[in-house]
């Protein structure tokens, strides 16, 4: 086997040894040992330091960037345009309505002039919403908006990691 610091070859004394006993080797392999060490303590400080509204901000883009994808070949739910560059749109604002925030009933895809420039043009909004999902739907959706929620960072944390875990399952299917 050969030494992966210097090259040369030698005899491992264990089955997984990579570099050689010579002094400049084993120096070597303890400084990457180090880093590699402060690396996974680094991003363990990191997740330990972040807070509910960071976690909040990466959640929402994975289930924005989620909801983009479910709505790929769809209309603007408001306006019923081909979008030009498109947008999850919320029905019930996602900063006044946290229960529905990641709720998938409340957003759908929107184009950027109904989502940022007319404000949700939530008339149109209400009534194509209710023809897509239903007046029972719509209902239930209706009582749990009005209902306040405060997340905590294990729940952040589970719905990233299930709608990562959608994207990447609609990014396969959409591929095939």
């Amino acid at each position: 086997m050969r030494c992966k610091n210097c090259k040369e070859k030698f005899e491992p004394a264990r089955f997984n040894q990579k570099y050689c006993f010579n002094k400049m080797c084993v120096d070597a392999w303890v400084q990457e040992a180090t880093i590699k060490n402060w690396k996974k303590k680094k991003q363990k400080m990191k997740e330990e330091l972040e807070t509910v509204q960071e976690l909040i901000k990466a959640t929402q883009i994975i289930f924005n960037k989620y909801i983009r994808l479910r709505d790929k070949h769809e209309l603007c739910i408001s306006c019923k345009q081909v979008p030009k560059k498109i947008n999850a749109g919320h029905f019930w604002n996602a900063n006044n309505h946290w229960n529905v925030r990641f709720d998938e009933d409340n957003v759908h895809l929107q184009c950027e002039k109904c989502n940022s420039y007319l404000s949700g043009n939530l008339i149109e909004y209400r009534t194509n919403l209710l023809m897509k999902i239903g007046a029972e739907r719509f209902s239930q959706l209706e009582a749990k908006a009005r209902v306040t929620r405060k997340f905590t960072k294990e729940e952040l944390k589970e719905i990233m990691a299930i709608y990562k875990k959608k994207c990447k399952d609609l990014e396969l299917y959409q591929k095939e």
